[in-house]
């Protein structure tokens, strides 16, 4: 790995995505995030729904209470947050309150994901980067729901 890799969207995608496993092997829906300021992770987090009997666990909502607490406020408007999969519409509403600076994530969920009602639930300023890795991560749902259904 170059330094410039250090840096790129994949690179902190790839930290997402071991999130995302951490959750799969805990049986968890294989969804992981990681907030970036600085060009430095803040925070790491993936789903613990089940892990914690809370519906509000998702990695999202974990990455954001642990980055305000790592910046000292509320507001994440200078970071960004990678996710494996595109949020639902608590996370983006979440990611409204926090201003988060960038969203980018992997795979597009079609069925669950905030876009599915409109991209109008992320701040006004939030600047939105999707597919980036989005195989790997599309993978790692595939899988998860395939082991579900035997």
């Amino acid at each position: 790995m170059n330094v410039s890799d250090i840096f790129s969207h994949d690179y902190f995608m790839r930290q997402a995505i071991n999130e995302a496993q951490t959750a799969f092997a805990k049986d968890e829906v294989p969804i992981g995030a990681v907030i970036v300021f600085n060009n430095k992770i803040i925070a790491r987090a993936h789903n613990l729904v089940e892990t914690l009997n809370d519906p509000t666990a998702h990695a999202e909502m974990q990455a954001i209470t642990s980055a305000t607490n790592a910046i000292g406020g509320k507001y994440l408007d200078n970071c960004i947050l990678y996710v494996t999969v595109e949020p639902c519409p608590m996370c983006a509403a979440a990611c409204f309150w926090a201003q988060t600076g960038t969203l980018v994530y992997g795979a597009s969920d079609e069925k669950r994901g905030f876009t599915v009602i409109s991209e109008k639930l992320l701040h006004p300023k939030t600047l939105i980067i999707k597919d980036v890795l989005k195989d790997e991560a599309a993978e790692l749902m595939i899988e998860f729901f395939k082991q579900k259904r035997k």
